[in-house]
Order: C-alpha cells, then sequence, then structure tokens
C-alpha cells in the first residue's frame, strides 16, 4: 500500500536474534600446542612408540570399568548436588541469588523437557572423560539466557579468528551451527593455550594403553580365546574325513564340562592341555596396579572404586571427607570457574556474582548427628531457634525468635535483650 509517494506496511514482528556468521576464511581450525604441552609435562606426540600397545581414545578407554567408574563418580556427584548462585558483598557476606536465568537453567529445566542435572552430568561426564565438555547457551536479544543445550560432544570443533573464538557444532534439531564462544560453555582440562583441552587419559596414553591391552588379554582368556590344549593324531585313517571326525570328537570332549576327564585315543595319538603361561598370568594380575592407576588419575580415593582393601567401613567418614578434599573440590573449582566466565556476564562478575556447589547436600548427616550439631549451635550461642527448627522442617515459635546466652550466663525475663551478663 502506498500513500503520498510512501510505501506502508502492517508493523511485522522482530527478527530472531542471529549469531555474526563467520565465514570459512576467517575460521581455522584451532590446533592444539603440541610443544607448549610437552615443555610443561602434559602431553606426548601421538600414539606410543611400543609397538601393538592399544592406542588411547576416550572411546576405547571407557571400556575399561575403573575409566567409567571415575567420571561417572565425578560427574555424577557434582551433578545431583545444587549449583547455586551467590552474590559478595560489600562487606565479605554472601547472599543467595534466586531470581538469575542462570539459577535456574542449572538446577531447574535446562531446556523445554531436558532437566538440568542431565545437562551437567553430560557435560562433566565429557569433560572427565575427553578434557572437553561443551553446553549450548543461546542468548536472546537483550543478552540473557534462554535455554542450556545438550550437544553431542564428539563432533564440536573448535574454530578461532585471531583472539576470537568460534565453535561449529550440530545442535538437537540437526542443524549445523556456527557460534562465537559467548554462547557455548566450554570445560576444558589442561588447557596450555587456554582453550584446547586435553584428556587425562590420552596424556598418560601408554599407562593407559597398558591397562587395555591386560583387559583385553583376560577378555581373551576367559571368552577361550587362548589355546586350551594340543591334539597330535596319528597317521593310520583310511581318509581325511575320518581323520577330522576323530578331531572333533576328541577337541568336544576336551570342551565337554560333564565328561569323566577320559578320551580314547589311539596308540600313536596324544592329547596335551595348555594352561595359560607365566607371563599371561603377570599380566593378568597387573590389572589390579592399571585399577590403582587409573584412579590415580582421576584423583579417586580407592573406597569410591570397591577397593576395600585399602579401608574398613569404620574409618568411612574420613574416606568421605578425603573423596571431597582430594577429588570433588579439584574436578568442582575448574568446573565453577569456566562457567563463572561462560554464563555470567562480566558485570555480574564484577558485581560480585559466582558459582558454587553445595557439598552441605552430599554429607548428609544422621538425624541423631543433625539435632546434636543444632543443639550445639542453639545453646553455644549461634543459631536462633527458629532457624534450627527451619532446617529440620518445624514451624517457628515466639520464644525461639532469641539468641540463648552463653552457658556460663542467664537470660534476664522481661528484657528485649539477648542475654544478660549474670551469673549462674
Amino acid at each position: 500500500m502506498r500513500l503520498f509517494g510512501l510505501e506502508i506496511g502492517r508493523a511485522q514482528d522482530p527478527a530472531p536474534r542471529v549469531e555474526p556468521r563467520v565465514t570459512g576464511g576467517q575460521a581455522q581450525a584451532a590446533a592444539p600446542g603440541e610443544a607448549g604441552l610437552l615443555a610443561v609435562g602434559w602431553g606426548s606426540l601421538g600414539p606410543s612408540a611400543v609397538r601393538g600397545l592399544p592406542r588411547v581414545t576416550p572411546e576405547t578407554a571407557v571400556h575399561h570399568g575403573t575409566v567409567f567408574a571415575c567420571c561417572n563418580n565425578i560427574a555424577g556427584d557434582l551433578a545431583k548436588v545444587p549449583l547455586k548462585l551467590w552474590q559478595r558483598m560489600g562487606d565479605g557476606q554472601d547472599v543467595r541469588v534466586r531470581e538469575h536465568p542462570a539459577a535456574y537453567l542449572l538446577n531447574g529445566e535446562a531446556a523445554p523437557g531436558v532437566p538440568a542435572r542431565l545437562v551437567r552430568f553430560a557435560a562433566v561426564y565429557a569433560y572427565a572423560l575427553r578434557g572437553n565438555g561443551h553446553i549450548y547457551g543461546p542468548r536472546d536479544g537483550g543478552g540473557e539466557l534462554t535455554r542450556l543445550d545438550i550437544v553431542r560432544q564428539s563432533s564440536v570443533t573448535l574454530l578461532r579468528d585471531g583472539l576470537e573464538r568460534f565453535y561449529q557444532f550440530e545442535d538437537g534439531a540437526g542443524v549445523q551451527r556456527r557460534v562465537p564462544a559467548r554462547s557455548m560453555a566450554h570445560l576444558r582440562y589442561m588447557a596450555e593455550d587456554g582453550w584446547t583441552g586435553r584428556s587425562p587419559l590420552q596424556v598418560a596414553a601408554e599407562s593407559v594403553g597398558i591397562a587395555l591391552a591386560g583387559q583385553r588379554a583376560a577378555a581373551r582368556n576367559a571368552a577361550g580365546g587362548t589355546t586350551k590344549g594340543v591334539i597330535k593324531l596319528g597317521e593310520n585313517y583310511e581318509d581325511d574325513d575320518q581323520r577330522a571326525r576323530n578331531a572333533r570328537r576328541i577337541k568336544a570332549a576336551m570342551q565337554d564340562p560333564g565328561s569323566d576327564g577320559w578320551i580314547a585315543v589311539n596308540p600313536d595319538e596324544d592329547v596335551k592341555a595348555l594352561d595359560i603361561s607365566a607371563a599371561d598370568q603377570e599380566l593378568l594380575s597387573s590389572r589390579k596396579f592399571d585399577r590403582e592407576m587409573i584412579a590415580g588419575i582421576y584423583r579417586m580415593p580407592p573406597s569410591k572404586l570397591q577397593m576395600l582393601e585399602y579401608g574398613v567401613k569404620a574409618n568411612g567418614e574420613q574416606q568421605a571427607i578425603d573423596y571431597l578434599t582430594d577429588c570433588l573440590l579439584h574436578w568442582s573449582a575448574l568446573v565453577e570457574a569456566q562457567l563463572d566466565v561462560a554464563l555470567l556476564t562480566r558485570a555480574e562478575r564484577d558485581a560480585g556474582l559466582f558459582l558454587r556447589h553445595d557439598f552441605g547436600a552430599l554429607l548428609q548427616p544422621t538425624v541423631k548427628e543433625q539435632y546434636e550439631a543444632l543443639n550445639r549451635a542453639v545453646g553455644g550461642p549461634f543459631m536462633l531457634p527458629n532457624e534450627a527448627r527451619a532446617k529440620i522442617g518445624a514451624a517457628p515459635v515466639p520464644e525461639g525468635e532469641k539468641l540463648n546466652p552463653a552457658p556460663n550466663m542467664t537470660r534476664t525475663e522481661g528484657q528485649s535483650g539477648t542475654s544478660e551478663g549474670e551469673s549462674t
């Protein structure tokens, strides 16, 4: 429609936000700095020099039960505790922030129909296994997070254009995307250049390769892949068919678990059983050391891998503390720092906002321990009685708004103060 020579049309909805395009000539795949990794002792140039040793990749290493257990423990425990958003005020006090998109997306529903804990588990599991974990976090026109998506971790490519970084990947709808670093939460481990993550399994490739070789040897032995015996047949057979039938008969008798152990053969024939060699026995027994070595790579306490010879149930509480301080805090500190940069703006970080795992939910006390701790806190005095009642889900009481006096003091009734300096 034209009016006075001007084109007039209906108002249209604003176009959706489109991330800036990066042409193929501008962005190049970021190559890992192998020379720098060698200088700090973080890597090796390619596969092992030992011929025949299995090549270690995340896909092959995860077949080892200890590798899976370590990654599953780390990802599972970090996913089952809340990842809370806090703000550090000017007086040094930390205040919980609830009304923020990142707080809900990390603990509620990360994407339509996808729980946040599932997204965090997938990202941290890939982070521990591959050294790289990715979460796609698109933003609206105002710069606010709209959702957190799981991406196929093996299909993400890191691109660079000078100092800028971009990610090319396939999203959940099967669409190929190329987005700037601001839209991707990238967890990277042992990144010598700040961007290129390295899997701890590939850094210790020879040690992990020996563990994989020992597991494969054990699997072949359990599946009957090794030679169990030798049948020496005679020459007095009428034809080859009769010779083959006799060989199959002897072999079936040797493999029959219900046989009596007696095999009938001709005078010039012999049957010899071959046990596992001493070298193979030593290789299989070394799998215990392989388990300890992989646990050391992930800083995993032996008790978490059911290696109970290193501790008993009586010191289970100390083992839980060691697991938290030696293992989980190592991984969680890196995850928190990288999510802070990816999900919070510079202004929000300058205002004191930060993410922190609430490990208090991991170390759940018994009812007796909880009541004893609250009794000491209220009678300390450290906590109001109503604050202690709120922690156990009890309703507040009128007399619970006053702080109890110290054990060596008494409260003077009728005064508004918390305690009166009167000797007991």
